[in-house]
């Protein structure tokens, strides 16, 4: 059975959703990206609820969940600690987690206070060291029109990152690494606008992918990858923003993981391979709980 309602976290309340269609195997507990995103692009995961509870929420800021104005709430250690809040307002004893993007940052933080009840862990497109990320996406750039390329050197030194030709130059950046789908499915382009929290990702991140400038700049958790020791399993897209040489890397630091790669896709495989991701998803999940 279906639900959905409000979970009372620190600094207000998150909202969330519960498909339930009587599987057998542990829930599954989705992190979306951002920071400041929500789970409305992540609906698909659904599917994944025939052999298992799938929960999904918005971060507390995000989507349809509270948004206080309190800005000393966006920060990771509160973050892990709502994880752990949802857990034990929906009596999660045993999970998976998957993270996507920035919701790996988070999987990854929250795992490594060493919780309970974690079967496995799904990195989808992972951050796993801010320094990396901007590594990464610098040499992302080089691919791109050297106009495009220039556009956003320039927005970013001048501090122009809220212009319309920065947003443009955003755009040949993300058809590129982001989605590569020429048509995006009717339902993805409905997505309210304000179920997105850009402040929260400018506090946290900075005002663009490619130079990090906020309160996760520091962040790297490589060191403390091989303390992560449930199964694991790393994915990205061929051409995602979350490299594939990089998500090997983690994954070669992680003892028990594995490690995937959709060939058609950029970082959002679950909406541009939405039948191959499920697949790869649940057989993994599949494979833990029903060994």
């Amino acid at each position: 059975m279906d639900q959905e309602g409000f979970i009372q976290v620190t600094g207000g309340k998150v909202w969330y959703q519960k498909f339930d269609k009587n599987g057998k195997g542990a829930p599954l507990v989705v992190l979306h990206g951002g920071p400041g995103s929500s789970c409305f692009s992540l609906k698909g995961l659904k599917e994944l609820s025939n052999d298992r509870p799938v929960i999904l929420y918005d971060q507390l800021g995000c989507g349809r969940s509270d948004r206080p104005k309190d800005n000393s709430l966006w920060r990771l250690e509160r973050f892990v600690e709502e994880v752990a809040q949802v857990r034990a307002a929906l009596n999660l004893n045993e999970v998976h987690i998957l993270g996507h993007s920035w919701g790996t940052t988070l999987a990854a933080a929250y795992a490594l206070n060493k919780p309970v009840g974690i079967k496995s862990i799904i990195f989808s497109s992972p951050c796993l060291s801010a320094p990396l990320w901007e590594q990464d996406q610098k040499r992302n750039l080089k691919e791109l029109p050297f106009e495009v390329q220039e556009t956003i050197k320039r927005c970013e030194e001048n501090g122009t990152t809220d212009s319309e030709e920065f947003d443009a130059a955003i755009e040949v950046f993300s058809k590129h690494f982001v989605n590569r789908m020429e048509t995006k499915p009717e339902w993805l382009e409905k997505k309210p606008p304000e179920y997105r929290n850009s402040e929260i990702y400018h506090i946290m991140w900075g005002p663009s992918e490619f130079t990090v400038l906020g309160n996760l700049k520091e962040f790297d958790c490589t060191p403390q990858l091989k303390d992560i020791t449930c199964p694991t399993l790393y994915t990205c897209g061929r051409f995602d923003e979350a490299t594939p040489e990089t998500t090997e890397y983690f994954s070669r630091l992680t003892p028990n993981s594995k490690f995937h790669i959709f060939e058609k896709s950029a970082h959002m495989a679950y909406i541009e391979e939405p039948e191959e991701y499920i697949h790869v998803m649940g057989a993994f999940l599949s494979i833990i709980d029903y060994k």
